[in-house]
């Protein structure tokens, strides 16, 4: 995709993983606040990755790849484009 991510649909069918074009690392501590903020409720929160619970599950990562547990493609899209233009910039 074009729009500044990646987004792949994992085996389970279940979850799709996006990564962020151009970026290897993110803070992990303001990208999860931002999420927190957007209304997600957060879970777990350590240096390895944070989840958060909302409209979908997601998992963040500290190379910027997020998980999104839906099956729901358009769904992931939206998440992957406000993780693009409000959460990781």
């Amino acid at each position: 995709m074009s729009e500044g991510f990646v987004m792949e649909l994992c085996g389970n069918r279940a979850a799709w993983q996006i990564e962020l074009n151009g970026i290897d690392s993110i803070d992990l501590e303001t990208v999860g606040n931002r999420i927190e903020t957007a209304g997600y409720e957060v879970g777990i929160r350590n240096r390895l990755c944070w989840t958060f619970t909302g409209p979908c599950d997601l998992t963040l990562y500290p190379s910027g790849k997020l998980l999104v547990k839906t099956e729901s493609k358009e769904l992931a899209a939206e998440v992957a484009k406000k993780h693009v233009t409000e959460w990781s910039c």
